[in-house]
Formats: C-alpha cells, sequence, structure tokens
C-alpha cells in the first residue's frame, strides 16, 4: 500500500521507498509528489470558489483562464476550443461523441466508425475501450452491439519478419497500404474518424518509422476521415517537445491531454477541438437551441483549478521541456548499452523520457518468450530490487520505462541500475 510520496520517490505503510518509475506510462504523474506550491494554489481557490456547475451557459471564473493558458502551450492542433473533462477516459469519450455529432451535422449519419490500432492507450469508458482491442477485455467486455470500430496494423518495425524490417524502415508502404484495404474493405463513407497516440504507450513504445504519419494523414485527408491524437501520455513534455503532434508533424482535428495538465494532482483532461468542428458544431446546436453535452462536474472543483492552471504554468516557467531534452538522452542511451547483453532481451527502444526493453525466446527472430517462461524469468526480476508486472493473459513482453518528467540524471542511473539487477537475475532461469 503505497501511503506517501516525495519527489520522483513513493512509500509504503512500512516506509520503504520505492522509484516512480512508472512501468505502465499511462499512469503518468509527471512532476514532484511534493509540489507545495499546487496545493497551496489549490487552496486558495477553494476559499473563494470551491465549485461551481457548467452548465446553462456559465462556467466558474478559472476555467476560462487555464483554458487561455493550455491553449498558450500550442498544441499543434488546428484548434479553437478547449473542453475540460475529468480524465483521458472521458476527453476520448467526448472526441468520440463530437465525431458522430460533426458528421450528422454534415448530413452524413453513416460516417461513425472509428479506427484505432491494437492496444492502443484509449481508455476505459464503453467506446474507447472497444477501438483498444486489447485481449485481456476479451470476452466479458466484448460489444454485442454492432461494430463500430476497426483496427489498423501497428507501425511496430521489430515485430515484422526479420527480411522485411529493412525495407520496413525506410519505407511506410506497408502501413499506407494496409490502410488503405481498411478503408476500402470498410467502406470511406462509412469511417469517421482515426485515433491514434504519436507514440504508443501500453503498446509497448511503440515509435513510428520516418513517414509513417505523413502518409496516414494523407490518406485521412483523401477519404475526409478526422484525425484524434491521443497525447495523454506524450503531451507536455514527454518526449522533448510540447506535444507528440510536434515531434512527429501531426496537423490533428482534435487532441486529448490529461494527466500532466494538472500532474494528476486533480482529475482533469482536456479536448482540442478545431475550427471546422467547432463550428459545425455550433451550428448544429444553435438550430436546435443548446449543446446537448456535459458531465455533473464536466470542469472538476473550480477549487482544483488553481493547482491545476499553476501546473500548466509551471511546464514553461520551470523549463520542463528544456531539462526533459537534457536528461533523455541519459535514459535512451541506458537500455541499449546495458541490456542486450542478456539472451532475452530482443529490442530497446525509446524516445524522450520513455523507453521500452522487449524480450524475446529467440531475439533475432523476433519469437515471443513462451508464457511459462515469461513467468518464471520475470517473477524472479523483484529480487533485484526492481518492481516488475506480473504476467497475466495476453498482456505482452515489454518492460516499460517512464521516468518522471524532473527525474535528475543520478535518478535516471538508479532506475536503469535496478532494471539491469531485474534482467541479470533472469539469467539461467528456463
Amino acid at each position: 500500500m503505497i501511503v506517501r510520496g516525495e519527489g520522483v520517490h513513493v512509500f509504503d505503510e512500512h516506509g520503504k521507498r520505492y522509484h516512480r518509475r512508472h512501468g505502465r506510462p499511462v499512469v503518468r504523474v509527471a512532476r514532484a509528489l511534493s509540489e507545495a506550491r499546487l496545493a497551496a494554489a489549490a487552496e486558495r481557490q477553494m476559499q473563494v470558489l470551491p465549485y461551481y456547475h457548467a452548465f446553462s451557459g456559465k462556467v466558474p471564473g478559472p476555467v476560462t483562464e487555464l483554458a487561455a493558458g493550455a491553449d498558450a502551450l500550442g498544441a499543434g492542433a488546428r484548434r479553437a476550443r478547449v473542453l475540460f473533462a475529468n480524465s483521458g477516459s472521458e476527453a476520448n469519450d467526448t472526441a468520440f461523441k463530437l465525431v458522430r455529432y460533426y458528421n450528422n451535422a454534415r448530413g452524413r449519419p453513416t460516417k461513425k466508425k472509428i479506427i484505432a490500432r491494437p492496444w492502443a492507450t484509449t481508455a476505459s469508458p464503453w467506446r474507447p475501450r472497444r477501438c483498444r482491442g486489447m485481449a485481456d477485455d476479451a470476452p466479458a467486455l466484448r460489444p454485442a452491439a454492432a461494430r463500430r470500430a476497426c483496427a489498423s496494423a501497428r507501425p511496430h518495425l521489430y515485430r515484422r519478419r526479420p527480411a522485411r524490417r529493412e525495407r520496413a524502415a525506410r519505407s511506410s508502404s506497408a502501413w499506407r497500404a494496409s490502410s488503405k484495404r481498411l478503408i476500402q474493405r470498410e467502406g470511406a463513407d462509412t469511417i469517421a474518424a482515426f485515433i491514434a497516440e504519436p507514440v504508443q504507450g501500453a503498446g509497448g513504445v511503440v515509435i513510428p518509422p520516418a513517414g509513417y504519419f505523413e502518409r496516414v494523414q494523407a490518406i485521412l485527408k483523401r477519404h475526409d476521415i478526422l484525425f484524434i491524437a491521443d497525447e495523454v501520455i506524450t503531451g507536455f513534455g514527454r518526449l522533448g517537445q510540447p506535444f507528440g503532434s510536434h515531434v512527429f508533424g501531426l496537423k490533428p482535428d482534435m487532441i486529448t491531454v490529461a494527466k500532466m495538465l494538472t500532474s494528476a494532482y486533480v482529475p482533469m483532461s482536456a479536448l482540442y477541438v478545431s475550427d471546422a468542428i467547432y463550428q459545425a458544431v455550433a451550428d448544429a446546436s444553435a438550430e436546435v437551441g443548446t449543446f446537448g453535452h456535459g458531465y455533473t462536474v464536466q470542469r472538476p472543483s473550480a477549487g482544483l483549478r488553481g493547482g491545476a492552471g499553476d501546473a500548466a504554468a509551471s511546464t514553461k516557467s520551470d523549463d520542463v521541456i528544456g531539462h526533459v531534452q537534457r536528461v533523455a538522452p541519459r535514459l535512451q542511451a541506458g537500455p541499449a548499452s546495458r541490456s542486450p547483453a542478456t539472451p532475452i532481451v530482443g529490442h530497446v527502444r525509446g524516445l524522450g523520457l520513455i523507453g521500452a526493453i522487449e524480450l524475446a525466446e529467440d531475439p533475432a527472430a523476433a519469437q515471443a518468450l513462451r508464457p511459462e517462461a515469461r513467468r518464471r524469468r520475470l517473477l524472479r526480476a523483484p529480487r533485484a530490487g526492481a518492481r516488475t508486472d506480473r504476467p497475466r493473459a495476453g498482456w505482452r513482453r515489454d518492460r516499460v520505462l517512464a521516468a518522471a518528467d524532473q527525474s535528475t540524471r543520478p535518478e535516471i542511473d538508479a532506475m536503469l541500475e535496478r532494471a539491469e539487477r531485474a534482467l541479470a537475475d533472469t539469467r539461467g532461469v528456463g
């Protein structure tokens, strides 16, 4: 049981300290766990206006200030408005809702399907969860309703056959052909949007090859398919730029962000919406007299907005992006120089302050560890003092390393040293 946090460390009920290295990057708290100014800012606002709803054309004052601050960070979208909610889950759910609203407003009611990639971090509400294709969801949560989501291939070079890897690395033609076949099979007039993370986090830190997004965006534009960039993991400096969209030259129609908006000090997310979508939705809403959307606490407690505003502003004032650019090479050089000596390490990859060590039975052939071998090896790893997720049905073979944005070089070195010891402890376990 974790009871306290300090900097990049957390402590359990017995006082034992753990490095908060987040084996799952989706669970992202980028700032220190003891930021007194964020707590103080929230306390100040709580004393003035702790809460007010966002219905009937009214919003609590701090929301407008935060919207201006968040917009000033520049998400890279062709955006006009920001919708706040409580989590990345709700942000993605709202994005899917607006996709339907937008196409209905334009007289294209058949465009409803969402293209997503397997193991996408689109979170857990019903519609986003249906897009993920995660094996641990089946069959309990398998939808009985008509299919509204379709899967696109992941641009994961290592998983391709060795003979095809080099060609795939030079060109994104394979994924372009896959996208074309998918659109042809489903029908462009039925596909509404494509959602993707710039770097796929829960899918194992999948970094797209050069030209991948350029070709995908051209296909989407040709077929009038919206592009939703899920920046919950990659936004606000994680990759060394304000957003992943900047790193890969993306021009999405909508962008979802979440935890780093407040460093998860309070639950909050945001959806950036383009001018075109906003205007179509606004015009359609004007005809019926209202915009039929909202959550009970769509903009969470106004008293917490002060803390959220401080967190977003400090991304600039603390030079978070500059710090990531300075320390990220340490993280990226570490696994590559330490891990390959271990027989089960197949592939090491990363960008910014996120990376992955992919395990394999036969690294050269990218053959996955047998489930029984994976269990025996990985359950030995915690003896080295490094937390390793217990394998479960359908889970991948990637060990993710994700450092907090304020991690220092010594803290990154300590994290890498624990990971190296955990991998070393798997040697000789068959």
